[in-house]
């Protein structure tokens, strides 16, 4: 704030009108949302198949429909703007999101286990779209690391309800699992509870590119291949480690990949003020690909810890990079369209993956680095004629990203 400019009058629903206070209410909501609404089934997933007789190509099947639903969300949240200024979406979203986490152990049936995770899908996407437009709207005028911490929410979601479930190994429940990352959700949607959706922002003047750019096309090639690569690790990471590593060292994993994930939208975004963009993303990538299959070619714990925190610290990552980078070429719509592509690209993955399972999680997990790897070659694509100055685009991806309605960040 400039030095004498007024002091901002509290606002009518109690709330503070300061950055933090907005993205820690932000942060609460991305955690249940996201971290434990979608990402809690990862470390429950090797209880279910212990316990509740969860075959693997069922545990893919329940994977898929929760991106399905994540999908359809996005898609509702990007069609009907409406939804993403309204409060009575965001606490409908988040009671909806604790009631299928709360009622997965009442039933043995994998159609409505399927049914459910379809139901949360559609609500961590329209938690998402309402948490994330109320925060690059509030914090447009503030330093793009700033929002970059509202997104740590995820990971911090993620470190919660892999704690969480960590902490329950011993009663090896899988129904006292699911139970308890509901009790988790409530707690943090009740923090969330006031936050408050913002309003459109008023239509740019700055005329936007129209014609075809193949720099875009490799961007959305790119994100579309990462978000095929990331899903799988991101749902079967911690049974593969479970599955070649002793005692815990699964779930404690999964904790490693939520800290790691907390401070590195912040991070990718302070960089991506100083160094190219297209660059920091292939970097990110590369990273990434190591990360994923670390585990499925070398045993042991370290490599599994590694693992854990190379993938923690680049899947938001790369979500903060892409859509900066499609701000930064002004193409049309650009968030929405990348975040359409790695929406499908997330369906695909689980059922790419699937037939392979029947061989363990080496292959998938090997496949996925190659898809990721891949992703990387795009971004170098990209790379090719790309300024390679900072460019600063403070104004112009938080406006962009709200008209648009971003539905995705790493999740």
């Amino acid at each position: 704030m400039s030095r004498g400019a007024p002091v901002p009058a509290p606002r009518a629903d109690g709330g503070v009108p300061s950055p933090w206070a907005h993205v820690v209410r932000v942060a609460a909501a991305l955690a249940a949302g996201m971290g434990v609404g979608r990402f809690v089934y990862t470390p429950i997933l090797p209880l279910m198949h212990a316990r509740a007789g969860l075959s693997t190509d069922a545990g893919a099947h329940l994977a898929t429909a929760n991106y399905v639903g994540y999908l359809l969300g996005a898609l509702a949240g990007t069609l009907l703007p409406a939804l993403v200024r309204s409060r009575a979406v965001l606490r409908g979203s988040l009671v909806l999101l604790v009631g299928t986490l709360a009622a997965m152990p009442a039933t043995h049936s994998t159609t409505a286990w399927m049914a459910l995770r379809l139901l949360a899908g559609a609500a961590s996407a329209l938690i998402f779209v309402v948490a994330v437009s109320s925060l690059l709207g509030h914090l447009r005028d503030h330093p793009p690391h700033l929002p970059g911490w509202g997104f740590g929410g995820v990971g911090a979601g993620i470190a919660l309800s892999g704690l969480l479930v960590l902490a329950l190994r011993s009663v090896a429940d899988w129904r006292v699992a699911w139970w308890s990352s509901a009790a988790l959700a409530t707690a943090l949607a009740t923090a969330a509870w006031n936050l408050r959706p913002e309003v459109p922002a008023a239509t740019s003047t700055e005329a936007p590119a129209t014609r075809v750019d193949r720099r875009f096309g490799a961007l959305f090639v790119g994100y579309t291949l990462e978000g095929v690569g990331y899903i799988v690790a991101g749902t079967f990471l911690v049974a593969a480690i479970g599955q070649s590593s002793p005692g815990r060292l699964g779930s404690g994993a999964w904790v490693l990949v939520g800290l790691a994930a907390v401070p590195s939208s912040a991070l990718w975004a302070r960089l991506g003020r100083r160094w190219s963009r297209p660059g920091l993303l292939c970097v990110a990538l590369l990273i990434q690909a190591v990360g994923i299959a670390l585990p499925a070619l070398v045993g042991g714990v370290a490599a599994a810890l590694l693992s854990a925190v190379l993938f923690g610290a680049t899947f938001i990552g790369v979500s903060t990079l892409a859509l900066a980078t499609g701000a930064e070429l002004r193409f049309p719509r650009s968030v929405a369209l990348l975040t359409a592509g790695y929406s499908v690209g997330q369906i695909l993955g689980p059922l790419t993956v699937a037939p392979l399972l029947h061989h363990g999680y080496r292959p998938a997990l090997l496949l996925a680095a190659a898809v990721v790897l891949a992703a990387a070659a795009a971004a170098a694509v990209l790379r090719i004629g790309f300024p390679h100055h900072a460019v600063a685009v403070r104004h112009s991806v938080p406006d962009q990203a709200r008209r648009t309605a971003p539905t995705d960040a790493g999740h």
